[in-house]
């Protein structure tokens, strides 16, 4: 008898975990990670680049591309990968000029595809490119302006800028590096900067306004900051110093996140607006940190498994015909007037929208 009280006292938490996580495992046909995923990444693998202004690689495409390596890597889809590999190549020669400069976050995000592909080829070729972005960010240039190098005298990258964006932008590139490197210096440098981030923009809700003249909460740009945070707390060693910070800071989001949750399962273009319409990137980057933290152990299973399967089937419908997720925000910059932000235009295909269903495809498909 004492035996087999200890077995359950052992044994019962995983099989409660294990037995709630299910909700996250399987799908109605035409649901399945699989089937979204392979729909989205093969409509990358023939999509044309998203450019800045015509001249660099759009940040969102770099999200979208890394998702659909990540799915691709899932699937063990090797035709796939080879195509996503094949669509880097040109970079090395004819498509050089596309690369971004090393001088702003969303720019050097770019390294993150680079060091992802590094890991799946082993070819130094993309070493060299994503720890070139990835050291950039804190190697202060010669011609920097004060408040960046203040940033850099304190430890900082120079690039920051409190922009709630940035905290994606910047601890991608910095993860990909310490998966490579093993070099602590890149996930000290991600924890520390998230740390300053959740300290000075974290609202007592555990949201984070577009900005700080800016009192709204915006879907997406709340959504950086839970896939952030959720990236960076896989990689972050549980005694690293900063690492019950960060955790109190996810989780705080992720409770006002499931309380704001509309009863269809999506999120509003304004997380905490009512009458706003339901907005598919920032809904699909909550989903996603749901899953994450779900899969590792950071929240209840049964609540927040519930809350991201009941999000996933919500979001599938607004995948139309042509393998586009609808009703994605466009880009858009902080404006004090909640109108502005009703009105934003929404597109169907932007990157900004495909980049986060991948995500979720791939984390769905964790064993």
């Amino acid at each position: 008898m004492c035996k087999k009280i200890i077995f359950l006292l052992c044994f019962l938490p995983f099989y409660l975990l294990s037995a709630q996580t299910n909700e996250l495992k399987k799908f109605p046909k035409g649901c399945s990670p699989k089937q979204v995923g392979n729909r989205l990444a093969y409509n990358f693998v023939n999509a044309r680049h998203d450019l800045y202004a015509g001249r660099y690689i759009h940040y969102a495409e770099v999200c979208t591309w890394n998702g659909a390596l990540d799915y691709a890597l899932k699937t063990n889809d090797r035709e796939l990968i080879k195509q996503l590999q094949n669509r880097f190549e040109p970079f090395f020669t004819r498509e050089k000029v596309l690369l971004p400069p090393m001088n702003h976050v969303d720019y050097n995000m770019f390294g993150s595809l680079a060091l992802k592909l590094y890991q799946i080829t082993n070819d130094k070729r993309y070493l060299e490119i994503g720890l070139a972005y990835a050291d950039s960010q804190w190697e202060v240039p010669v011609n920097a302006k004060p408040e960046e190098k203040d940033w850099a005298e304190k430890g900082y990258s120079w690039q920051t800028r409190m922009w709630i964006d940035d905290m994606y932008m910047i601890t991608v590139i910095q993860n990909e590096a310490y998966k490579v490197t093993g070099d602590p210096k890149y996930i000290d440098r991600a924890a520390k900067e998230m740390v300053l981030y959740l300290d000075e923009l974290q609202r007592p809700s555990g949201l984070f306004y577009h900005a700080p003249d800016v009192p709204y909460y915006w879907a997406r740009g709340d959504g950086w900051m839970a896939v952030g945070m959720a990236d960076l707390l896989r990689e972050l060693p549980k005694n690293h110093k900063n690492y019950v910070r960060i955790m109190e800071g996810y989780q705080v989001m992720m409770k006002s996140l499931k309380n704001h949750q509309r009863p269809d399962g999506m999120w509003n273009q304004l997380i905490d607006e009512p009458d706003f319409w339901p907005e598919t990137s920032g809904t699909a980057m909550f989903t996603y940190a749901f899953i994450i933290g779900v899969q590792q152990g950071w929240l209840n299973a049964s609540e927040y498994g519930s809350a991201a399967r009941k999000a996933w089937l919500a979001m599938v419908p607004f995948i139309d015909e042509r393998n586009n997720v609808t009703e994605v925000c466009v880009g858009t910059g902080k404006k004090n007037d909640k109108q502005y932000y009703y009105d934003r235009p929404r597109l169907a295909g932007d990157f900004h929208g495909q980049a986060p269903y991948l995500w979720c495809a791939a984390a769905l498909l964790r064993k």
